[in-house]
């Protein structure tokens, strides 16, 4: 059952990571829709602890890009060479045929570089000199990106945006949550030592039931206007694709089945509507002068919407 591989996931990981369950139900939920996430904060918040306790907490296996200026496409994809003792052709691969992935510092890359990204968070397969190759499931990109350090950085295009299922920020401990950081790192790093708790083939089972949790027609519809009011919004210029309105249901009911329920409610919309959204948008600029945030935008937008209620 979904619910129960979650708490173990859950429960192993804060062995590393204190306190966070919402943002570790975030992460679980694009798990069980092999969705993407770009993990958006400051440095020092835990992002990298994160990404290497969950692929630990799946006994998958892990690659770390550190994302560079001078990055080629072939260091992330894998190459060609050629072997002269056997006189032919042999491919090499790059880090992304890893089950999961860390791109550290996302843009700092070029964008011919971020793009080698593209065919493989869409289509979970990989494509060098003409041959395709298809990459071991589950497959999850967390990338990571800081928010406030602009200068030598390129900014992910809308399109590279989208192929994100959420966008996450972890954000500081409690005062509480810091001290026991302290406490915990205080003689080792747990990190090491966390074993698997699941295995990948555990996963691939969970993403069909997934797919069962039921969505009643209204809830639906209540996904559809969510996604529809973002392109119709006054303070808005891009809203939500199609692909952003199937990311929220998908999210919907993953966050249902991690919560103990076989069914969707509009509450489980209203819990994934701002990780889901909130970075396929572009607001406009009169909206920027005024200070407005998607974050803020989408908020309105949920709370607009009316909600669909048992007849």
């Amino acid at each position: 059952m979904i619910s129960d591989v979650a708490v173990k996931i859950r429960e192993n990981i804060q062995k590393v990571i204190i306190g966070k369950d919402e943002v570790l139900d975030l992460l679980l939920t694009a798990l069980l829709c092999e969705g993407h996430v770009l993990l958006e904060d400051v440095p020092g918040t835990g992002k990298t602890t994160l990404a290497r306790a969950l692929a630990a907490s799946l006994g998958s296996s892990f690659k770390r890009i550190q994302f560079t200026p001078d990055l080629l496409p072939s260091d992330v994809s894998g190459l060609s060479w050629f072997n002269q003792k056997e006189q032919e052709f042999e491919f090499r691969p790059g880090p992304i045929m890893s089950q999961v992935v860390l791109a550290d510092e996302i843009n700092r890359a070029t964008p011919r570089t971020q793009s080698a990204l593209l065919e493989a968070m869409q289509e979970r397969q990989l494509t060098v000199d003409g041959v395709t190759r298809p990459l071991d499931r589950p497959f999850l990109v967390l990338a990571t990106q800081n928010p406030v350090e602009l200068e030598g950085t390129f900014p992910l295009p809308e399109a590279q945006l989208d192929r994100f299922l959420q966008k996450v920020a972890i954000g500081y401990p409690s005062q509480e949550e810091e001290n026991a950081i302290l406490e915990r790192f205080r003689r080792d790093d747990p990190l090491p030592k966390l074993k698997a708790v699941t295995k990948p083939k555990e996963i691939l089972e969970l993403f069909k039931e997934r797919q069962s949790v039921r969505v009643e027609d209204s809830v639906r519809d209540y996904v559809v206007r969510v996604a529809r009011e973002t392109r119709e919004h006054n303070e808005i210029e891009l809203g939500a694709s199609p692909r952003a309105s199937l990311a929220l249901y998908q999210a919907a009911q993953a966050w249902a089945a991690i919560h103990e329920r076989n069914y969707v409610i509009p509450d489980d919309v209203k819990a994934v509507a701002p990780a889901t959204l909130t970075h396929r948008l572009v607001i406009s600029p009169q909206a920027q002068l005024r200070g407005r945030s998607p974050d803020e935008l989408v908020a309105d937008i949920v709370d607009s919407v009316p909600v669909p209620v048992e007849r």
